[in-house]
This record gives C-alpha cells, sequence and structure tokens, in this order.
C-alpha cells in the first residue's frame, strides 16, 4: 500500500481566537457520534495522532476543558464563541479529534462520514477501527 499522504490543514473557532493546524490526508474519515455530547453539539470529527496536531500562538488562553462521565474525553471549546473545534476523545485520548467543519476551506478534499454509537459505546468502540486513527503507521509519512 503507498503511503498516504499528509496535507497541512489549518483551522479553527469561529471567532478565530483558537486557530491550529493538523497534518491529515486531503480525504478523510470523520465519525458522526449520537453520544450525549456530540449529538446536542451535533460534532463530526477526524481523528490524528496528537502529534500531527499543533495549537497555534496564544490559543491556549481562549480553550476552556469540559469532562463528564469516565473524564477521558477532554471537551475543548472556545471562551469567547463557544465552538468546540478539537478536542481529545474518549475513544483515541493519545490522538484528537479534530471537527471537519472548522477546517479552513480549501486543503479538505473528500469526507468520507461513519457512523459511531456513541449510545452504546463500548459495543461501538470494539466494532470499529476507531482506535487506529490516532496510531501512526510505519507506511504512513511522517
Amino acid at each position: 500500500m503507498e503511503p498516504t499522504e499528509m496535507v497541512v490543514h489549518n483551522g479553527g473557532c469561529h471567532c478565530k481566537s483558537i486557530r491550529w493546524r493538523v497534518r491529515a490526508p486531503a480525504s478523510v474519515v470523520a465519525w458522526q457520534c449520537n453520544c450525549s455530547d456530540c449529538s446536542m453539539r451535533g460534532n463530526t470529527h477526524f481523528i490524528v495522532p496528537a502529534e500531527r496536531f499543533e495549537l497555534l500562538g496564544d490559543s491556549k488562553q481562549y480553550l476552556t476543558t469540559y469532562t463528564f462521565g469516565t473524564h477521558t474525553a477532554k471537551h475543548t471549546f472556545c471562551k469567547i464563541c463557544g465552538i468546540t473545534s478539537f478536542y481529545v476523545p474518549r475513544s483515541n485520548p493519545d490522538g484528537i479529534a479534530v471537527t471537519f467543519r472548522c477546517v479552513d476551506s480549501g486543503t479538505l478534499k473528500h469526507v468520507e462520514i461513519k457512523q459511531f454509537d456513541g449510545i452504546n459505546w463500548e459495543g461501538s468502540y470494539h466494532q470499529t477501527d476507531i482506535t487506529s486513527c490516532s496510531k501512526v503507521l510505519a507506511k504512513e509519512d511522517k
């Protein structure tokens, strides 16, 4: 299999207080989750290894974090506009979930949306390949 070509995607929140860049393919698989948090926010995200995500400038001062349940997921959002442009997902605590609609236009060429049954989290976690999304594979460009 050919290595996956990485593209630099930039993005952030609505008010632009939070800005980041992420290295990911131009075509991504995004997860639409029906858990209590994602369904209320309408969040659909793709997951990358944490090392491929970079928070830019003074963005950190505008972030706040919400956790619940197992407190594994770190739901970050902007203190000013309230947008969750990225967070640390429970399924992949070694990765970053990027809200695909928060990526600046021009670099995402295709988004395939898969369903994650967050209401039945354990079953969906074991039945999907979601855990592989935050792993750097030897065949991928670093």
